[in-house]
């Protein structure tokens, strides 16, 4: 949202429409609000040539505390409407965000959530994927691994937001983990550059890439962002086990920014913009994110 903004200026507004769960005002900052619509509405929209970007979905944490067949029901419900609504919307390109966990459906080592969120996320690729190729439109789905940047939400979920609220409390930057996790972070801002840049040149195919990210411990993690606020890291003594690796094809990723010329936003700033974003998010009467 926020390139777009940028990008189209005062036309934002007349060229950008929003669909989510709900109708609800969404604050880009703090003078910038737009509506968002709900999903059933999309189909409704006039005909003309159109990009599609499809971020709608109930994730991994709501496949651990919904009954399975409601889950997978109301995320091919989704699905479905936003299918049903590409044609008659005149949709010449669409941006789908999928998840590395597509990587784990058939992964029995993999907890029965992230084998669920990933089988169904996978369907969405295959299911846009057969409507691209049959109606010789351009889409491009990127697998989605680690991200860093403004409207980050779910803090207490993830390492990265975690670590950065540890750290602007005071510190000590808490690892939990006894074993290694890897990561490899990008910046939002970076990712959806590389979107928009795939989806302008309407290749009438299908473009498939991950997010990539410099492969990092969660403990260097922390001692980075420790070191760069100034306080300190705690983490139990490690003991052995499995590694988790959670990472995307970075090689492909790069020279994916490279033929594009979009420059890589390095580990610091991506820490920096996070911690910037949580910290004004923190602040007592702060325009609170709508982002879901």
């Amino acid at each position: 949202m926020d390139l777009l903004q940028n990008a189209l200026g005062d036309a934002f507004a007349e060229r950008v429409f929003c669909f989510g769960s709900r109708q609800a005002e969404l604050r880009l900052s703090e003078t910038q609000l737009i509506m968002q619509r709900p999903l059933a509405d999309l189909a409704n929209l006039p005909y003309q040539p159109t990009y599609l970007l499809h971020f709608a979905f109930l994730t991994k944490d709501r496949a651990e505390t919904m009954q399975e067949a409601d889950y997978c029901a109301a995320n091919r419900a989704i699905r479905q409407s936003v299918l049903d609504a590409l044609d008659p919307i005149g949709v010449d390109a669409a941006f789908i965000a999928s998840s590395g966990a597509a990587q784990f459906a058939d992964d029995m080592l993999a907890k029965p959530a992230m084998r669920l969120y990933g089988m169904l996320k996978r369907e969405d690729e295959d299911a846009f994927a057969a409507w691209a190729e049959s109606q010789d439109k351009s889409l491009v789905i990127a697998r989605i691994f680690n991200l860093s940047g403004p409207h980050i939400n779910k803090l207490p979920s993830y390492a990265l937001s975690s670590f950065i609220l540890d750290a602007l409390s005071g510190g000590p930057v808490i690892v939990q983990a006894r074993h290694d996790v890897r990561r490899g972070y990008v910046a939002i801002r970076e990712l959806m550059s590389l979107a928009f840049a795939l989806l302008l040149e309407l290749r009438h195919e299908v473009l498939r890439f991950d997010s990539g990210g410099d492969d990092i411990e969660l403990g260097e993690l922390a001692s980075t962002i420790a070191s760069r606020m100034d306080c300190s890291v705690e983490r139990p003594s490690r003991g052995g086990g499995p590694a988790d690796v959670y990472l995307g094809d970075d090689r492909n990723y790069r020279r994916l920014l490279d033929q594009h010329r979009i420059d890589r936003v390095s580990l610091v700033e991506q820490i920096n913009e996070t911690a910037a974003f949580l910290k004004r998010a923190s602040t007592p009467g702060a325009s609170q994110d709508s982002y879901a």
